[in-house]
């Protein structure tokens, strides 16, 4: 069955397809928007807030944005990077807002210092040297640094109490980090769509993507109860199926997606509800990766806020599994293997041993010690309080390298066809906190002929748009002081 022509597929219930709707009904409010998800409703996958930290990166707490270089000098440029994207996450939030087009702000983003918590004389020199090199750094004013377990202890008590008083430890903070349900976030944006016009079938899978010889593509829909098939023309794809989309792109047989692979990490946190505990710890804390782990799983102690109610996470335990969603195939790794994206994946299986190494052995690690792993940022850490959630499923990029044949690339990575008709991201963090700018990098990329017409207003949404805000101290303040203000997170 064929069914009506579209101007927009978007495949895939997550923030990122929900950020890029909105973007392009706010610009394009004519244009006919279709979104297709498998599971039951929008943002059970990667979105979910329990599927994530919820952290709203801004390189504010995570030491993996500045690592140490083999000289000892610390070095700044990447960190305010990822803060700048997050600003213009902020300053979309804010304008959605103030317009009336998603709810008040508490609904999916709080007030949250986030913290960096380190032990160890080298490990404190190093953060010494971090805080340093960002107090001169506009986008992070008001970062405080302290040495004194009793600074800290005002800070979060949780790290310090009962901690052997012969330990040297050190921390940083800055009051003005945010605590964000991307869960939230994703129904609100879909919610606007669909009252807007969009349509958003649930239930579905796309199974299929060709294209036609007008340049437009024909999306094959398998309707999972039932069974019910339908093809579906559209002008523009865009693949947002997280793990899933690396499949999806291969099905489409763009040149673009040739040598990219998929590396799945899997894991769990541990999770309390218990109010006594939880009113204890009204920050995010990230500790140093272990040797051997991916940046994705520095160790975290987060405070979250879903639903209205707080709970604390830490974690994430990292493992290996195939499959590429929560929801996906044991077969999802090896059905991704083709002829040219199998010898990048063996040079990262040749370069990346210890982290296979790594990966299995948290596999296999028992409760006791995860629970040892949480007394090292906790130590009153009572197992009775804390119990195992599975986290979402991540896919790391793995691409062609001239001179290794093939890397690990974690980050995401946007593809593109020449012809911009259709486009897909692949890659996890920093992910949902930087949704805006990465959608926006692929508006211009994909609709370069209406960009220059909708400049004006995306100026209007995102007033920093295509300027540094940290080459500009006053503007930086003027534009963490109004965001703040919109999304009610004043310090």
């Amino acid at each position: 069955m064929t069914t009506e022509p579209t101007d927009v597929v978007l495949i895939g219930g997550g923030i990122m397809s929900a950020t890029l709707g909105a973007l392009i009904k706010l610009l394009q409010p004519d244009w006919s928007i279709t979104i297709y998800e498998t599971l039951a409703g929008v943002a059970l996958e990667s979105s979910n807030p329990w599927n994530n930290a919820g952290t709203g990166h801004a390189a504010l707490c995570e030491l993996n944005y500045m690592p140490q270089a083999k000289d000892g000098s610390v070095e700044s440029s990447k960190a305010v990077a990822i803060n700048e994207q997050f600003q213009v996450s902020r300053q979309l939030w804010s304008y959605l807002i103030e317009h009336g087009l998603i709810a008040a702000p508490e609904t999916f983003i709080n007030a949250t210092p986030h913290m960096t918590f380190v032990s160890g004389e080298a490990n404190v020199d190093y953060l010494r040297k971090r805080y340093e090199a960002l107090r001169a750094e506009p986008l992070f004013d008001g970062i405080e640094f302290s040495d004194d377990p009793r600074v800290i202890y005002g800070w979060s008590p949780l790290l310090i109490r009962d901690r052997a008083k012969s330990e040297v430890v050190a921390a940083t903070r800055v009051a003005a980090g945010t605590d964000v349900d991307f869960g939230s976030l994703t129904k609100q944006l879909f919610e606007y769509l669909t009252s807007n016009g969009a349509d958003l079938l649930t239930g579905r899978k796309v199974t299929g993507l060709k294209k036609q010889k007008d340049g437009t593509w024909n999306v094959a829909v398998r309707q999972l109860v039932g069974g019910t098939r339908a093809t579906i023309n559209a002008r523009f794809v865009f693949v947002g199926a997280g793990g899933g989309a690396l499949h999806l792109l291969q099905k489409s047989g763009i040149s673009e997606a040739k040598g990219f692979g998929g590396f799945p990490i899997s894991g769990e946190f541990l999770r309390t509800d218990n109010p006594s505990v939880v009113r204890e710890h009204q920050a995010k804390v990230y500790g140093k990766a272990a040797v051997g782990a991916p940046p994705m799983s520095v160790p975290h102690l987060d405070r979250r806020v879903v639903d209205g109610e707080s709970s604390l996470l830490f974690g994430p335990y990292a493992g290996f599994s195939p499959k590429f969603l929560k929801s996906g195939s044991w077969l999802d790794l090896p059905r991704s293997i083709r002829p040219g994206n199998i010898g990048p994946m063996l040079a990262v299986a040749r370069d990346n041993f210890d982290l296979l190494k790594y990966l299995v052995s948290e596999l296999f690690a028992s409760r006791s010690k995860k629970l040892e792993a949480l007394r090292e940022f906790m130590p009153t850490a009572e197992a009775k309080d804390w119990y195992l959630i599975t986290a979402g499923q991540r896919v790391q990029v793995m691409k062609r390298d001239a001179e290794r044949g093939g890397v690990l690339q974690f980050g995401t990575e946007v593809i593109t066809a020449a012809d911009g008709s259709i486009a897909g991201l692949l890659g996890a963090s920093p992910g949902a906190s930087t949704a805006v700018p990465i959608m926006l990098d692929l508006i211009g990329r994909c609709f370069p002929q209406q960009y220059s017409s909708w400049l004006p207003l995306l100026k209007k949404m995102i007033p920093s748009l295509g300027t540094p805000l940290n080459d500009d101290p006053k503007e930086a303040k003027k534009t963490l002081a109004e965001t703040a203000k919109v999304l009610d997170i004043s310090v």
